[in-house]
């Protein structure tokens, strides 16, 4: 079966998610587009070195117009917050970008699945659904994907369970507002509150269930590696993949994603993670778990401190162009150019 994923952006994030698309076999067809055409050249042809020992793929370094016929299209252009600038100083740069790739992608990539996973994502996923003319249900945030792995792969190691065992999420914004809801957290299937009394394995650490510190490990972690390393890419292309291949698997399944709010949890206008549901088209459908009141408020205040950043930055720019079609003069959205109909 052709599948055709186009990454923007070849660092360290966007080649790993090629490498790792490769490897698990994720596409059959995959094109990398950066400004940095020389790495782009090289990242393509390093991959592209080791595919016969993995399912065949072509991959290959590209412009915007090789994005024809793309099934997704995934986003991680963007630059990191230098040191001394403003977190909103660094969030209008990379609205600036991303807002300049919609305006040259979209044209050639107008089907597509789109996937973004520039940070700040929830921000970005925002900006991309408003300026793109792209239906909302087709631009999907990585969200608090990475957040949820982080948590499941600390509770994993905690109880001596395998990762796969460990249904917990992380919710609201990817950022220091994000939160654990607890009260719907299970092992297997036992609510995770509850696990001395319900649960046992004879090789779980001896250990206080510690909310906090955990919550703590979950946000602080990727921190760490980046002190440590210099940045962070290989858990969220594992976990931008593991989105690939539900999109393409033909079944819906339950994830933790960015996607407009439409009143759920009594949440409007703002793009932030709740358990949506992702299907080949996109985002299909939600699950409302029951929340308590404490957790209904701290995705409030994630909602909010996400809205209060998008009251600050500048999303909106001229998309429209005077179209000269047949005898007649036109106004049309840029997104939408290659639906007016030739005048007779």
């Amino acid at each position: 079966m052709n599948r055709k994923v186009t990454i923007i952006g070849a660092g360290s994030v966007g080649a790993s998610i090629a490498y790792t698309a490769v490897v698990k076999g994720v596409a059959s067809e995959i094109v990398l587009i950066d400004i940095n055409k020389d790495k782009t050249l090289g990242e393509a042809m390093d991959i592209r070195q080791g595919i016969p020992f993995c399912t065949p793929c072509d991959i290959y370094a590209g412009d915007y117009a090789d994005a024809v016929g793309s099934d997704i299209v995934v986003i991680t252009s963007g630059i990191p917050r230098k040191p001394g600038q403003s977190r909103i100083d660094l969030t209008q740069t990379n609205v600036n970008i991303i807002k300049d790739i919609a305006q040259k992608i979209v044209p050639y990539a107008k089907d597509a699945l789109y996937v973004i996973v520039s940070n700040p994502v929830d921000i970005m996923t925002y900006v991309f659904t408003k300026v793109s003319g792209i239906p909302e249900e087709r631009v999907i945030g990585s969200g608090t994907l990475l957040d949820t792995s982080r948590l499941r792969s600390s509770l994993a190691d905690h109880l001596a369970v395998s990762q796969k065992s460990i249904h917990a999420y992380v919710l609201g914004e990817h950022g220091d507002s994000s939160f654990v809801p607890w009260s719907i957290a299970q092992v297997g299937c036992v609510n995770l509150l509850d696990y001395k009394n319900k649960f046992s394995c004879k090789d779980q650490k001896d250990f206080d269930f510690d909310k906090q510190e955990i919550e703590t490990y979950m946000k602080k972690s990727g921190g760490t590696i980046i002190q440590r390393k210099g940045a962070t890419f290989y858990a969220i292309a594992i976990s931008v993949c593991h989105l690939l291949e539900c999109i393409f698997s033909q079944s819906n399944t339950s994830m933790t994603v960015s996607s407009m709010m439409h009143g759920e949890y009594g949440i409007e206008d703002v793009c932030l993670s709740i358990p949506f549901i992702v299907g080949p088209d996109g985002i299909c459908g939600k699950i409302l778990p029951d929340l308590t009141e404490e957790e209904i408020a701290k995705l409030h205040n994630s909602a909010n401190m996400l809205k209060s950043v998008i009251a600050q930055i500048e999303i909106w720019f001229n998309l429209n162009l005077i179209l000269i079609v047949g005898n007649k003069i036109k106004m049309a959205n840029i997104f939408d150019w290659f639906n007016i109909e030739k005048a007779e």
